[in-house]
């Protein structure tokens, strides 16, 4: 017998049921969220959930209907309705599946360190705010229960990890609020569940120009959203694991498993990182945890609706709470004085659009450009400096920096060009030049030299940079130099 396969299965397989009680409340809220009925979020968590665990590129990531994309969708189902969303959701799965044949899975390399660490303690902020709803008119056995339920996800551990703590806290916790009768709100309460299978059928709408017309935007927004969010998911995941994975394959799983939600009466979804860190903690390392949540999310629906809709909700906010506290990066706290003051501005900055706009997207794109602008701040600081030729009317310029369209004005206004010399050496062993900008700003110092009677000449150019001044200056050119240079 392979005791270490058997104990892996069994440790994928509870992790897995542990992911499929966290997924129902979330899904019946973001179902309320996207203004459809609570089990089109349950028919599309199931499907992506199995979907992915066959053709995704991350194992024990889970994906299903999150929060992200159904805030994209209230007004197209306000406007046009259900059968509208549902071709919107079959379109999204397309365009992800056109991304990830374009290999667009690689510009994660672009995303800094401190945006990932801003992404994920927003989210951690957005899990922990999204729970504080519950306690709305609370009574205090639902405080008590919270309570209970955090106890026994921190302290179980301590005594075994044979069995993962978040489901034995709802396990427990629910037990003691069938067997007291409290008074607290239940998953029942969240919506009404039915117990019927998701039926495969085509959009009820007319395939014309004008439905694409309406629908596109919505999948596209839906698309570049949901992809964002999977992608730093599975990056953070493939940290948790310390193992890789395949982010285009990836991106196209995501695109095919939205296209089978959309058939059967499923909206859109993307990976959720709260969901992944449960399934990763309580032990969840391949795809079968991944299958085991969504079939068991379907299972419970189908066969234990009356036992589900008894779950308490404190039981549920207990294991959020905890989600919440684990995927928070609190080393980040530790390190402020150590890392450099502008990565700490960056992943505040990120934190702080994801949480004031809720959207994901939003904070990582603003957290991308400012890095990208604190680092072509870093980086434009160009070195100039001179040495005379004693006894002679010729001077040498040594050039040391990176020159681009954000360090040329420092670079030309670093010369005197009325200064008593007849040539001058521009020494640029130290330089490399990246655009037309940088070029640009060479031709001006030769061409203002030249107007006043003083020779220039290039040295030390590196290979790259010699072509491009070949390639697009004006100065080498035949009649160069008697251009007019506005500086």
């Amino acid at each position: 017998m392979n005791i270490p396969g058997l104990y892996t299965g069994v440790s994928e397989t509870l992790s897995g049921i542990v992911v499929a009680l966290a997924l129902i409340p979330e899904a019946i809220a973001f179902s309320i969220i996207a203004g459809v009925d609570p089990m089109i979020g349950l028919y599309a968590s199931f499907c992506i959930a199995v979907t992915i665990a066959f053709v995704g590129g991350r194992p024990a990531m889970i994906s299903a209907a999150t929060g992200a994309t159904a805030l994209l969708m209230g007004s197209l189902v306000k406007d046009h309705g259900l059968q509208y969303l549902l071709a919107a959701t079959l379109l999204t799965g397309v365009l992800q599946i056109i991304m990830g044949v374009l290999k667009l899975g690689r510009v994660m390399k672009y995303v800094p360190r401190s945006v990932m660490t801003g992404f994920v303690n927003a989210l951690a902020i957005l899990i922990f705010a999204a729970q504080l709803v519950q306690f709305k008119g609370a009574s205090w056995q639902m405080y008590a229960m919270v309570a209970g339920a955090l106890a026994i996800i921190y302290i179980l551990p301590r005594f075994t990890k044979a069995v993962p703590s978040p489901l034995v806290a709802i396990l427990v916790i629910t037990a003691i609020s069938i067997f007291t009768g409290s008074d607290v709100r239940t998953v029942g309460d969240m919506g009404e569940l039915t117990s019927k299978l998701p039926v495969f059928a085509f959009p009820d709408i007319p395939f014309t120009f004008e439905t694409l017309k309406i629908i596109f935007p919505y999948s596209l927004s839906i698309a570049i959203v949901g992809l964002v969010e999977t992608l730093l998911t599975a990056s953070i995941v493939d940290d948790m694991t310390d193992t890789d994975s395949d982010k285009n394959k990836e991106a196209r799983g995501q695109g095919i498993a939205n296209i089978v939600s959309g058939l059967f009466g499923g909206m859109a979804g993307c990976a959720m990182i709260g969901q992944s860190v449960i399934n990763v903690k309580s032990g969840g390392r391949g795809r079968l945890s991944t299958f085991v949540a969504g079939t068991f999310l379907l299972t419970l629906i189908m066969l234990l609706k009356g036992f589900l809709v008894q779950i308490p909700m404190a039981a549920l906010v207990g294991v959020m709470f905890m989600v919440s506290i684990g995927t928070f990066d609190w080393s980040c706290l530790r390190s402020f004085k150590k890392v450099p003051i502008t990565d700490t501005i960056v992943m505040i900055v990120t934190v702080i659009t994801v949480v004031k706009t809720s959207n994901l997207s939003m904070g990582v794109l603003v957290g991308v450009i400012l890095s990208a602008i604190f680092f072509a701040s870093k980086i434009s600081k160009v070195n100039v400096t001179s040495l005379s030729a004693q006894g002679s009317h010729k001077k040498t310029y040594h050039v040391s920096g990176q020159l681009f369209f954000a360090s040329v004005t420092d670079f030309v206004n670093s010369f005197d060009y009325k200064e008593e010399v007849k040539e001058i050496h521009l020494d640029l062993s130290n330089a490399h030049l990246w655009d037309d900008s940088a070029v640009g700003a060479i031709d001006k110092v030769v061409i203002k030299y030249h107007q006043n009677g003083v020779k220039v000449n290039l040295k030390g150019l590196n290979t790259e940079s010699n072509k491009l001044i070949k390639k697009i200056a004006v100065h080498n050119k035949p009649g160069g130099l008697e251009k007019v240079v506005n500086h």
